[in-house]
């Protein structure tokens, strides 16, 4: 059967995401502990499959600000990656990548966001070479786009991409912890209906 929506999935399907998003995230982190010079560890992934209004309180609320980076997922796969930094985190690490003092997303320059986007472009690169290895599919990304915005307003990019797939949304959420300090930084994996029945039958479980 051909998977339509996210509520087709069951629990061994989000068992499954979960791993993925485990294995991805994982790759994700070490990437960013080599651009730091410090520990970074990564929660397990919180996946699941909730309605647009619950994702957004999930991850903050509709009116948090955040720095979102989106970028796409293209060749085997299909989808978007989007990192969500809240306005503190995006700036904590503006200042440790580049060894600046900014407090809030008005002072994060063309430098600060080339900063933030190509922080983005390397974990993003590792995320999905760790699924691609895992998977033997063959996946890219586009160049990342980021803005400054109410978390709402970033959301509804994706929610307008994925409307096809229902009024439900399947994220893959992560939690970072860089230095012993949780940091409430969200990595979500967003696949379209396709890709996420390549991913299942490439291990050979069935939608």
């Amino acid at each position: 059967m051909a998977l339509e929506c996210y509520s087709d999935l069951n629990e061994m399907h989000i068992d499954f995401l979960r791993e993925i998003g485990n294995i991805g995230s994982g790759r994700a982190a070490t990437s960013l502990s080599q651009m730091l010079g410090k520990v970074v560890d990564i929660a397990i992934p919180d996946v699941g499959i909730v309605g647009y209004d619950e994702a957004l309180d999930k991850l903050g609320g509709t009116a948090s600000v955040m720095v979102g980076i989106l970028l796409m997922i293209k060749i085997d796969l299909h989808g978007m990656l989007v990192f969500l930094l809240p306005e503190d985190v995006a700036c904590n690490l503006i200042n440790q990548l580049m060894l600046t003092d900014i407090h809030n997303h008005s002072e994060i320059d063309e430098m600060g966001f080339s900063a933030i986007q190509e922080m983005a472009n390397i974990m993003s690169a590792s995320f999905v070479n760790a699924i691609s290895e895992m998977t033997g599919l063959t996946i890219d990304i586009s160049p990342p786009s980021s803005t400054v915005d109410m978390l709402g307003s970033i959301m509804s990019v994706p929610a307008i991409h994925f409307a096809q797939m229902g009024d439900k949304l399947l994220y893959i959420k992560n939690d970072l912890e860089i230095a012993q300090r949780k940091t409430p930084a969200n990595i979500l994996l967003l696949p379209d209906a396709e890709s996420l029945e390549k991913l299942m039958k490439s291990f050979g479980i069935e939608i």
